[in-house]
């Protein structure tokens, strides 16, 4: 199946989508991204794209960061996208990768006086991590970045060699997974994903003073637990301890899903098996990202609707 992109304003084949070995951006980590799901219900035949816009209006939030300006508004944003996700005609899970940057050709550090510019690409995209069996994470040595050096709220595409030198540090050690700490010693987050503890019955995951990145799956998972499942949730800074000392560990990320922690630092969390209150989280989010739940079938983008498709 031949894959496409939008790349320098217009849809072309992928193979073609090609940035100069000078771009600011390759050379200097001057970009900003996103990731999104698009989700396959066979049942429908329909791939549905999950939080689209609030994908988009957080990608915007990270370009103000880096003094990006995108000529997209969101709604062109979301409509191009899913224009390309349906003339990519993919009838499995897919991964959206959204990316304004820096386009100049040009040597030096900076962040103005730099010409900017937007693609998109799509990939079939399964299971990041073992979300059906559980996964076992180390606490990392490598600390998440604090926000005053690098805006750790946005999603800078610089910023993620941190998250990369932890993942791989993870599974040198035989791990599946890393869970970064902040300079102070707090859990922060994952590689790619938020964190919870399930404590006395209720939710816990770290605050935006912990360094996280806001994640939307992460704020959903807030969302629905509470209306949902009866569930409080508790943002707060959160000792290295209280990983051991939970009832039940989970991630949350788009790549990740909702993917339960059944052991950290070769101690087993909880029985060592997926708590029950992970499995009601899950089962509920993938119902909903797959388009089954009509009350928040409005987080739902359908693409692969015949008319779109013709329109391309």
């Amino acid at each position: 199946m031949p894959e496409f992109s939008f790349f320098q304003g217009q849809v072309v084949p992928t193979s073609e989508a090609k940035i100069s070995i000078r771009t600011h951006a390759f050379n200097y980590g001057t970009a900003v991204f996103e990731g999104i799901r698009g989700n396959w219900n066979e049942d429908t035949n329909q791939v549905f794209l999950f939080r689209l816009r609030e994908h988009y209006e957080r990608l915007v939030r990270s370009a103000q960061v880096l003094n990006i300006k995108i000529a997209y508004t969101v709604d062109e944003m979301c409509d191009i996208t899913t224009k390309l996700v349906a003339k990519c005609g993919f009838k499995e899970d897919i991964y959206i990768r959204p990316i304004a940057y820096k386009s100049s050709d040009i040597v030096g550090l900076r962040v103005h006086d730099l010409d900017d510019d937007f693609l998109i690409y799509v990939t079939p995209f399964g299971n990041y991590l073992e979300s059906d069996k559980g996964i076992r994470c180390c606490i990392a040595s490598w600390s998440r970045i604090d926000d005053n050096m690098i805006p750790s709220g946005a999603k800078i595409n610089g910023v993620y060699v941190n998250s990369s030198l932890a993942k791989t540090e993870a599974v040198w050690r035989g791990f599946d997974e890393a869970i970064l700490l902040t300079s102070t010693g707090h859990v922060s987050e994952g590689s790619g994903e938020n964190i919870f503890l399930v404590k006395n019955g209720a939710l816990v995951t770290p605050d935006l003073s912990s360094n996280i990145l806001e994640g939307i799956t992460r704020s959903t998972i807030i969302e629905l637990a509470e209306a949902e499942l009866g569930l409080t949730t508790t943002e707060r800074r959160i000792n290295r301890s209280e990983l051991f000392l939970a009832e039940e560990v989970f991630m949350t990320g788009t790549a990740a899903h909702v993917t339960p922690i059944i052991g950290i630092d070769g101690r087993s969390v909880g029985d060592g098996t997926i708590g029950p209150i992970t499995k009601r989280v899950q089962d509920l989010y993938f119902d909903i990202v797959k388009g089954k739940e009509d009350k928040y079938i409005h987080w739902c983008t359908p693409a692969l609707d015949p008319a779109i498709t013709n329109s391309l």
